[in-house]
């Protein structure tokens, strides 16, 4: 993966996040190899064309929440719930039950 941008690294890196499973930006990042890069994460998740088949719904702040940016957190969250992943009573999701976990 380290031939490809760092953008192409990050939407391979997301779309390997499996549905009813979440990633932090920071998680993402480094998944990606390119660790302390989680806003550069939200920047591309940011930047993908409607309709292009990344998963970007499944990627939410280290908190467990879901980040404001001006529209679209709505649809996140039910995307979100559509595959499962219930939040609680503040809008968290508990990473350690939701969390993605790649394989090795």
């Amino acid at each position: 993966m380290a031939s490809l941008s760092p953008g192409d690294r990050i939407r391979a890196t997301v779309d390997e996040i499996p549905p009813g499973r979440v990633a932090s930006y920071s998680q993402v990042a480094a998944e990606a190899g390119l660790a302390g890069r989680a806003r550069l994460v939200g920047h591309a998740l940011r930047d993908l064309p409607a309709r292009s088949g990344i998963p970007w719904h499944r990627v939410v702040n280290a908190a467990g929440s879901i980040s404001p940016r001006g529209g679209g957190e709505h649809e996140q969250r039910e995307h979100l719930l559509a595959e499962g992943v219930e939040f609680d009573s503040r809008g968290r999701i508990d990473l350690d039950r939701f969390g993605w976990r790649p394989s090795p």
